[in-house]
């Protein structure tokens, strides 16, 4: 009788947790990467939480986004854990962000952005154009600045979606992102 050697599955994906200085004081942050490690990957995501909550909102379906690209969920400034900017603005949590993304050396990032969450993936793509490449905006409402945002080389890419479905379909959702963000330019 031959034994067939069972096959492994490959790791989950791990949530973790860090502290990121930004020059608002701290970050505090999810994070998940692929088993691979993440960043020779897809674009990097990051997911902004709306104004009545923090980074954990994405608990569920952060390690559904990493199976092959590092995702970033931080408490944007005086939520959760988080130290609070002096404004505690959209501007603000903006600039947070791109303090993240600057200390992590990334070039370009997609941005996954509920509520507030959305305001200030906007005001980030607006600011810093060549830093964004596509948004997933979860509200309407901060669709409207869109037209300033000026995109180098290319037209933005932004998906929207009305209202919060998270907790309805958390799979689903997660693979729609997915399918979008991994969309040839």
């Amino acid at each position: 009788m031959v034994k067939v050697p069972k096959q492994s599955s490959p790791p989950a994906v791990r949530t973790r947790r860090a502290y990121f200085d930004c020059q608002f004081g701290q970050l505090h942050v999810r994070t998940a990467f692929p088993t691979t490690g993440g960043f020779d990957e897809l674009a990097t995501l990051a997911c902004l939480h709306p104004s009545d909550a923090s980074s954990r909102s994405f608990n569920r379906i952060l390690p559904l986004l990493a199976g092959v690209r590092s995702v970033y969920a931080p408490d944007l400034p005086g939520y959760g854990e988080s130290d609070a900017s002096p404004a505690r603005s959209v501007a603000d949590a903006a600039t947070a962000v791109c303090d993240l993304a600057g200390g992590l050396r990334l070039r370009q990032i997609d941005l996954l952005g509920v509520g507030y969450g959305a305001a200030v993936a906007v005001e980030l793509a607006v600011a810093k154009p060549e830093l964004v490449r596509r948004l997933v905006l979860i509200d309407l409402a901060a669709a409207d600045r869109l037209s300033q945002v000026k995109q180098p080389h290319q037209t933005m890419d932004v998906a929207r979606y009305g209202d919060h479905p998270f907790d309805a379909a958390p799979r689903e959702l997660a693979e729609q992102i997915d399918a979008f963000l991994r969309r040839p330019p």
